[in-house]
């Protein structure tokens, strides 16, 4: 049952991805204009291709120029902000390379910010769930990280996203930590919630305090949804729980949507961790 997994992350590393950025820099050109960089890199790092433009030609024939340069062009160049999702698609289109929005950037945010000291993103608030899809009731949970993949790898689950970047053996978190999560008893709408948060591409989970605590969804390249409200002593003690395992456990967490609590079906399965950890 858990070779369909293996193949599936082998088949994820044998492929040329790229990560790429392009966005207004701090460094003004001698006219007093913004410049634009490209900035591509490979998933561990290393720096494939810098390249300037003044502002007024930042456009995707550039982008497609500058990328054609390169040479050898990759499988899939991988794209975090929303800002120049469309430029890089456009640029992409004539040269057959397929374009994946995702957070999931870490060697390239980790690049900007060393070279920039930040990365500017916009934080829309976050929207409400559709009532529609909210299962029939929520808990915070918890597993142990020896066990986490034996369990939910080795189980029937209609839609798992489980990023080999995220298992806890990548990121050689101790046998003793607890990944926590949160846990949602669907009832009927059990399939369709599911269905809608891989639709989403969801990133991470964030518990937030206030009057009244929250629980977000980070999902997609910008979206945030809020899951639900609480201000019940008990699961209040529950989320500080909660975050404070995710700080144990570098961020990773999960998110487990199934039909109801009898443990013997589940609907959807997703391995999460933010930026911020």
């Amino acid at each position: 049952m858990g070779q369909p997994l293996v193949r599936e992350l082998w088949d994820h590393e044998i492929m040329n991805i790229w990560q790429a950025d392009f966005y207004r820099r701090p460094l003004p050109a001698e006219s007093s204009s913004p410049l634009w960089e490209l900035l591509i890199c490979d998933p561990e790092g290393r720096q494939i291709l810098s390249a300037f433009c003044p502002q007024r030609e930042a456009n995707s024939l550039w982008l497609t120029q500058q990328i054609q340069k390169v040479g050898d062009l990759p499988d899939r160049l991988q794209v975090f902000r929303p800002q120049c999702l469309s430029l890089l698609q456009a640029a992409c289109q004539p040269l057959g390379v397929v374009v994946e929005p995702t957070r999931r950037t870490a060697a390239l945010k980790q690049l900007v910010k060393a070279r920039y000291g930040t990365i500017e993103l916009e934080k829309p608030p976050p929207v409400p769930l559709p009532e529609t899809l909210w299962g029939e009731q929520w808990r915070f949970g918890a597993i142990a990280a020896p066990d986490l993949v034996p369990v939910f790898s080795n189980r029937m689950i209609p839609i798992r996203d489980m990023p080999e970047s995220l298992l806890p053996i990548k990121l050689n978190l101790p046998s003793t930590i607890a990944i926590p999560g949160v846990i949602i008893d669907g009832g009927r709408q059990s399939m369709l919630l599911a269905r809608w948060i891989e639709r989403s591409h969801p990133h991470a989970l964030q518990s937030i305090p206030g009057d009244p605590n929250g629980l977000i969804l980070e999902a997609g390249l910008s979206d945030r949804w809020i899951l639900t409200t609480f201000d019940d002593a008990d699961v209040v003690g529950a989320a500080q729980t909660f975050q404070q395992r995710q700080q144990a456990a570098q961020g990773l967490h999960f998110l487990l949507v199934q039909p109801d609590d009898s443990g013997m079906t589940y609907s959807g399965f997703w391995l999460l961790k933010g930026d911020d950890s």
